[in-house]
């Protein structure tokens, strides 16, 4: 992926653009972590990705819950862009481990997303009000590591 790959959605300074960065499978490590000039893959689209192109502050990026080291790796190499962070609840990623490793120096800076605990927290009848307690404890849960 080079700057020309991102430009068509960089076109529009006023909408947001989410760049994957580093995924929050194991297997992603077979691409993200192969050596390009002396950094990782995803070390390479973090820098990129934050300094020379996001010209406009538009550009976020998604960075896996289930590498900790990884998600405090790309914080110190972008500062404070926003990080997406897939991967807590359901794929095992740990909600205190992951604020405090990509939180900005404000403690914010994070858009952490729990799909799956929250979709099947409920059957039936009961779906709604389970969905709404799993949710309501995984912000609790987050805001106490802020």
């Amino acid at each position: 992926m080079g700057r020309d790959s991102v430009d068509p959605y960089l076109a529009y300074p006023d909408k947001g653009v989410i760049l994957l960065c580093r995924t929050s499978n194991p297997g992603g490590s077979d691409l993200q972590f192969l050596d390009v000039g002396g950094e990782k893959l995803y070390e390479r689209v973090a820098r990129l990705a934050s300094h020379e192109w996001n010209t406009s502050g538009q550009i976020s990026l998604v960075v896996g819950a289930t590498f900790p080291a990884e998600i405090a790796r790309v914080r110190a190499i972008v500062g404070d862009v926003p990080l997406l962070v897939p991967g807590i609840g359901a794929q095992g990623g740990d909600i205190e481990a992951t604020v405090k490793a990509g939180r900005t120096q404000n403690g914010t800076g994070l858009m952490i997303n729990s799909s799956r605990a929250i979709l099947y927290a409920g059957k039936d009848d009961g779906f709604a009000t389970a969905a709404r307690q799993v949710a309501i404890e995984t912000r609790d849960a987050i805001n106490q590591y802020r």
